[in-house]
């Protein structure tokens, strides 16, 4: 990385389905299922990809709860949370974006 800091961001979100994700747990916490339902036509494998790599990057948090059959919840981290406003700005954008292409 070259401390570019756009880079740098990019290497924590990019990809296809890493702002998606964010995105949808930003509303509240959801289950594997309901973020798959949420995010179709994400693949489970994909899925389980970019959660464990939105976790290894302390971005969300992943709770399992000891039950049977096995509850496991995932929500934005406290670190996380301060990307909303980035969120928020790139939903405005692509607002206009859609707007002005219409």
């Amino acid at each position: 990385m070259s401390g570019c800091p756009v880079e740098a961001t990019l290497s924590v979100i990019g990809g296809k389905w890493k702002i998606v994700i964010l995105w949808r747990l930003a509303r509240g916490t959801m289950r594997f299922n309901e973020l798959q339902r949420a995010i179709s036509p994400i693949t489970r494998k994909m899925l389980t990809e970019q959660l464990r790599e939105l976790e290894s990057d302390n971005l969300i948090v992943r709770t399992v709860y000891p039950v049977v059959p096995p509850k496991v919840e995932y929500s934005l981290s406290e670190y996380g949370k301060t990307f909303i406003p980035v969120m928020q700005s790139m939903a405005q954008w692509g607002l206009v974006h859609l707007e002005r292409n219409a």
